[in-house]
């Protein structure tokens, strides 16, 4: 698959509200030809009296074995009330742990894509669980199964699914669960934050030194209030990722 058009799948699965059928060709060219539709769904009396309140629906798409023959479960879970996108993660990751746990007659699951989403909201979650089994007892460990996530939808942008799933989409092989696990790598998406507010940081600074060169009357008035360039390009960028943080608050409630 071209870059191109793995990024446009992207952006037309995930700058929209969640649609199955969207979702489904997303799936279907992540994961290739191992890639099976197995459907059934959980509902009403079927959820889990502890979940009940939290999760509406959840539908099994599909089923995907990668070549070191772990399984892998596609899933879109319908959640009760609107908070449950920002306020429910733990319940969600719990959630999907028991389902992968043996919830289908004892059967166990290495890990599961999942779709949380609201009928008529525009906002969804898409993540990666993958659970952590133990070698003696073959069942899940105390530790808390591992769950990585985007937001995404109509008001969000892509960038950070493109950067780390177009590879993915791009390579012709079946990708690997690590593989999977590492698309949604925290640790990358953190890494090409700092990196990129560096570089903001060190233009600014540039920016900040050229002007005050240029205009003696700015550089006395920071001299004479002892502020320094490299400490206003940091509470200047400081600011605008609080007002950042604050529209996307605004935007959720």
């Amino acid at each position: 698959m071209k870059n191109t058009e793995a990024r446009n799948i992207i952006k037309k699965t995930f700058e929209n509200k969640f649609d199955k059928k969207q979702f489904d060709i997303f799936i279907r060219n992540l994961l290739k030809e191992n890639y099976q539709k197995k459907e059934f769904s959980y509902q009403g009396n079927t959820i889990p009296q502890a979940f009940q309140g939290f999760i509406n629906k959840l539908e099994r798409l599909g089923q995907f074995t990668d070549n070191e023959y772990n399984t892998i479960d596609i899933l879109a879970v319908r959640l009760d009330k609107k908070q449950s996108i920002h306020n429910a993660r733990v319940t969600q990751r719990n959630f999907v742990r028991w389902y992968l746990n043996g919830s289908r007659g004892g059967q166990l699951k290495d890990g599961a894509l999942v779709a949380f989403y609201l009928k008529n909201s525009d906002e969804w979650r898409f993540s990666f669980v993958k659970m952590q089994y133990s070698l003696k007892t073959h069942k899940d460990e105390f530790t808390p199964a591992k769950r990585y996530s985007y937001l995404v939808g109509k008001d969000e942008g892509s960038h950070t699914a493109q950067s780390q799933l177009v590879g993915v989409l791009q390579n012709d092989e079946i990708p690997t669960l690590d593989e999977l696990e590492n698309a949604f790598s925290i640790e990358k998406v953190t890494d090409r934050f700092f990196n990129q507010y560096k570089e903001l940081f060190l233009r600014l600074k540039e920016t900040i030194d050229n002007a005050l060169q240029k205009d003696p009357k700015a550089k006395q008035e920071f001299e004479t209030k002892n502020i320094k360039p490299a400490d206003f390009a940091k509470k200047t960028l400081g600011q605008i990722v609080f007002l950042y943080f604050l529209q996307k608050k605004a935007g959720s409630a």
